[in-house]
């Protein structure tokens, strides 16, 4: 699944395409993806202008002049992808169609269908079903080691799954967690309510080196991730674990391979010297 890097990727190639112009048509091919898809969504969608689009967590927000809000989701396998010539023939798995006034057009492709879109009010963006109870952005001024030890303390759960969790930070996924935490030096097997102020703050601090050299690569291509542009991103050959099982360790002198095991029913890497 797509984590915080690979739609901050995704985002940035939209923003030049999409702001500031308006949406002279949207064709939608099916009636649904992982969810129904919002009631009337071409009606409610052609003609307006894309104010702005953000990022909150792994979801894109298309602001438009109507004060409404499309939020889209890419799922396991979902795409944004740029075409810049609209006579290009469609896939079978392009879902919906917006095409811009200066005719090039964002394609949502998604061949397992596990994405989702939703359209609201903007007024109702902290209330949104899917954006509530989303803890601070690692990237954001409201994420720091205190504001992570505060969150963390009291939680006997693994520090990798308390990681995941949502409401503690948002956006984290399984691979930049494991390279977060063996930046740290942390075990992902450590009780998160032992991270106290000072491994908290070294953790915060490798939770922003790891999301910020991955969005400068254009995110990780794994299966089928691609940036909006058609691009792979490259940062998957920057890993230092994540994938690396057998191989050795890069950060330290231990002579161990790098580990895997299964973590809540995804695979975690890590070093068992490195990481206490």
């Amino acid at each position: 699944m797509p984590e915080l890097p690979e739609v901050e990727t995704v985002i940035r190639g939209l923003r030049p395409v999409l702001e500031g112009r308006r949406l002279a048509r949207v064709e939608q091919r099916r009636p649904d993806l992982r969810f129904p898809l919002p009631e009337n969504l071409p009606a409610r969608l052609t003609g307006r202008r894309v104010e702005r689009i953000d990022r909150r967590a792994k979801y894109i927000l298309i602001h438009l002049d109507s004060e409404e809000v499309l939020l889209c989701h890419l799922g396991m396998s979902g795409r944004m992808l740029l075409v810049a010539d609209p006579t290009e023939p469609l896939d079978r798995h392009d879902h919906v169609i917006l095409a811009s006034d200066a005719g090039t057009q964002v394609r949502f492709n998604d061949v397992r269908r596990f994405g989702f879109m939703d359209l609201f009010p903007a007024a109702e963006l902290s209330s949104n079903r899917h954006l509530a109870g989303l803890g601070p952005e690692p990237l954001g001024n409201g994420f720091n080691g205190p504001v992570l030890a505060k969150a963390l303390a009291g939680r006997a759960t693994p520090l990798k799954a308390a990681l995941l969790d949502q409401s503690v930070v948002a956006g984290l996924g399984n691979i930049y967690v494991c390279e977060a935490l063996y930046f740290a030096g942390l075990s992902p097997r450590r009780l998160a309510r032992t991270v106290g102020p000072a491994r908290a703050e070294r953790l915060a601090q490798a939770v922003r080196d790891v999301l910020t050299r991955a969005i400068a690569a254009g995110g990780s291509s794994l299966r089928d991730y691609v940036q909006a542009n058609g691009e792979l991103g490259y940062f998957q050959h920057d890993w230092a674990v994540y994938g690396r099982e057998g191989e050795a360790c890069p950060g330290c002198d231990c002579g161990k391979a790098i580990r895997r095991f299964v973590q809540s029913g995804r695979s975690t890497f890590y070093c068992a010297r490195r990481q206490r």
